[in-house]
């Protein structure tokens, strides 16, 4: 779990109520030891501008392209895309994921709402606070979730990204899904 900032908290009481062990990543050290990576919402240039101070971007870029399944969730998504629209002309992503990015899209913080969203694990409830729209989706990338018409849940191999929040709506089956995209997952 990236926790530099952001709503991590949630994420690992999420991921702890399946069974999975958490370690809230802050430094090389505790990146080295993980398998995946939970990247939360939050504010993403300030989360862009932590993981530079911290010195984990360029050890989480390496680590994605060596394969490492990584989920990221609204500011995790942001940071995820290849492209983010209206942000900090110095924010950096880690392109991982073959999509274009609108921060705050859906509206400020008092235009927040909750929807059901159409799944690949079936309907769930999405909570978007201040969420990014997913302007274009490439080619290679998997819609695993829409609002209507609207992508807001997408896959590129190891690599998911939500628009929505799925540690608020108490539904863990996402969280599944993420983990079993780690290959140790179940091993002894």
């Amino acid at each position: 779990m990236l926790a530099l900032q952001g709503a991590f908290a949630a994420h690992c009481e999420s991921l702890t109520s399946i069974g999975v062990k958490t370690v809230e990543v802050r430094t090389p050290e505790q990146l080295a030891s993980v398998d995946a990576l939970l990247m939360p919402g939050g504010e993403s240039s300030t989360m862009s501008q932590l993981l530079e101070s911290s010195g984990l971007f360029d050890l989480i870029a390496a680590r994605i392209a060596e394969g490492m399944p990584t989920f990221g969730t609204c500011a995790g998504m942001i940071l995820l895309s290849s492209e983010i629209l209206d942000g900090r002309s110095d924010q950096r992503s880690f392109s991982a994921i073959d999509i274009s990015v609108r921060r705050n899209a859906f509206g400020r913080q008092v235009d927040s709402f909750e929807s059901d969203i159409d799944t690949r694990v079936g309907q769930f409830h999405g909570v978007f606070i201040r969420a990014p729209r997913i302007e274009r989706v490439g080619a290679g990338v998997e819609v695993l979730g829409q609002l209507g018409e609207e992508p807001v849940l997408v896959q590129q191999g190891n690599v998911m990204a939500a628009s929505f929040h799925p540690e608020l709506s108490h539904d863990v089956r996402l969280h599944e899904y993420f983990i079993s995209l780690i290959p140790t997952a179940g091993k002894v």
